[in-house]
């Protein structure tokens, strides 16, 4: 494997105004992304307290039936003891998801390493799964990269009304059959079947779509002592149970905080992420039919289509009863998260790190501060192939992104085409049209029927010509087929969907090309956190 470093343009203002302006940072967020931060970071968390040893209890339960490897059993002991968190989330999806939740979960692993190195205390790394989020779309397919086109696969499961990931079950019969029909697109490799067993015998043992994906995950960082939390888990509920508390009755004053943020950042240009109401809760309320947002109204928590309506008194008993009932929303996770991990940083996409922007003076309404935010690593896998048709085709990836495959097929077409052909063909028609106007010359004007036979005539000579141009050029590209596919090679690894590659395509589709050890042989390259994308070539 070979590491190239690249600095992409920055699509994202909101990111470009994080890695290049300070006073956009100490605007909304609490640290700097850089190393004199975590010392101060840590010194902040060790002011506060933290339920530490149900904490680990709860992970261990949540981790147990997919397995607890020695690293993880050594990083749950330091939990419950004294060791700070790198953490970082995403949705449950199928096959791990696109590439980014592993490019995700390598961030975390890589950053805690290296702090606890910096630091000299323990700092372990931890994913959460956002299992209480129900757009089932979001999760219910994947990519697939077969004879130059880019499909998306989605399995054909019926799922009805706001479920949570967590709650989504899946038919295993069917998903046995999706998951080998997605294997059956990647190609044949000696790592083909090994691969796919693992991947069947999880869907064997699970039957929703966040125990299959933590049980690939878990699979893939086992050695690393990654833990992982299900957010809608219902002990981590309990032990969310004070802190629910806290969001509600604070709700007012942070909802105010959001509106208020979120105006000052649309005014400088960046948009509305949350479009806030000062009304909104930010919490919902699970219902038998679904996850339910609450709005307050007249000292009331409602949800009108659901016909929900609870006093403040009501919430708050309900949080300290039955919190498993309560959920939080894009908002709220954050401080939740926050209020239960000792974190020393997150590490956030795009997307996310957009919406936590919005947060800091909600943080300070709970007297903490945010953590230290961390963009997560961006990464291209580049296979041997890919990288051979780029060179052969003079292109770069930059060249890739920046849409420029289409001009050089184009290009390379326009030189392949048989000149000497298309000039006998327009001769042939300059002639063809001489001819029949000479003939147009012998019929008088007032003969109608002739003229449009005429017209009729030269009109179905003009088609064939055209048909004649069409078929050579049809020609022309089947017998260079080769060649051409190596455009669409590019294209379709490289920038699938016009997006980068790791929001597309699951990691199995290149451990099959690859090895199954990509994972640990990615955590073994130099990657550093220095805003750069990274082409891996393998």
């Amino acid at each position: 494997m070979k590491v190239e470093n690249i600095a992409l343009q920055e699509q994202n203002k909101v990111m470009q105004s994080y890695n290049h302006d300070n006073e956009f940072i100490h605007t909304y967020f609490d640290y700097e992304n850089k190393e004199s931060s975590y010392p101060e970071r840590l010194a902040e968390l060790s002011t506060r307290n933290f339920k530490r040893k149900q904490l680990a209890e709860t992970v261990r339960s949540f981790m147990e039936p997919f397995g607890i490897s020695q690293s993880a059993h050594e990083h749950l002991v330091e939990l419950e003891e004294d060791a700070v968190t790198v953490i970082g989330g995403q949705q449950a999806g199928i096959l791990t998801g696109p590439l980014y939740s592993v490019h995700k979960a390598i961030s975390v692993i890589l950053l805690a390493k290296k702090q606890r190195q910096h630091l000299g205390v323990p700092v372990v790394p931890v994913f959460w799964v956002a299992g209480e989020d129900h757009d089932i779309n979001e999760i219910n397919h994947v990519y697939t990269n077969t004879a130059g086109r880019v499909t998306k696969e989605q399995i054909q499961d019926k799922f009805v009304l706001k479920l949570m990931a967590s709650d989504a079950t899946y038919d295993q019969i069917e998903m046995k059959k999706y998951v080998e029909t997605i294997f059956s697109k990647f190609g044949e490799t000696a790592y083909t079947k090994p691969l796919l067993e693992e991947v069947l015998a999880a869907v064997d043992k699970e039957n929703t779509f966040t125990g299959f994906f933590v049980r690939l995950m878990n699979g893939l960082f086992a050695e690393e002592g990654l833990l992982f939390i299900d957010s809608a888990y219902k002990p981590l509920r309990e032990l969310e149970s004070e802190y629910f508390q806290l969001l509600i009755q604070e709700s007012e004053t942070i909802a105010a905080a959001i509106v208020d943020k979120e105006s000052m950042f649309d005014s400088e240009g960046y948009g509305r992420p949350f479009d806030a109401e000062g009304d909104a809760s930010h919490l919902f309320y699970v219902h038998e039919t679904g996850r339910m947002l609450l709005t307050r109204r007249d000292e009331y928590y409602v949800n009108e289509s659901a016909g929900l309506r609870f006093t403040t008194e009501e919430m708050l008993e309900i949080a300290k009863e039955s919190p498993f009932l309560l959920s939080n929303n894009v908002a709220t996770r954050p401080l939740m998260q926050d209020l239960v991990f000792p974190v020393l940083a997150f590490v956030g996409g795009p997307g996310e790190i957009t919406y936590w922007a919005l947060l800091k003076e909600a943080f300070h309404q709970l007297e903490i501060k945010m953590p230290i935010i961390i963009p997560r690593l961006s990464i291209t896998l580049v296979p041997r192939d890919t990288d051979k048709a780029l060179k052969e085709k003079s292109l770069t990836f930059q060249d890739v992104i920046s849409g420029e495959v289409t001009g050089a097929r184009e290009e390379f077409i326009a030189t392949l085409q048989n000149k000497q052909f298309e000039q006998a063909v327009i001769e042939a028609e300059k002639v063809l049209k001489k001819e029949y106007e000479k003939i147009g010359r012998t019929i008088d004007s007032d003969e109608q029927m002739m003229n449009d036979m005429l017209k009729k005539n030269l009109n179905f000579h003009k088609l064939q010509f055209n048909y004649l141009k069409a078929k050579s050029e049809e020609a022309l590209l089947i017998k260079h087929e080769v060649a051409l596919r190596k455009f669409s090679l590019i294209e379709t690894n490289l920038y699938p969907n016009n997006g980068l590659q790791e929001r597309s395509y699951t990691p199995y589709k290149y451990m099959n090309e690859y090895s199954p050890t990509l994972i640990k042989d990615l955590l073994d390259l130099p990657l550093e956190f220095d805003g750069t994308h990274k082409l891996i070539y393998f």
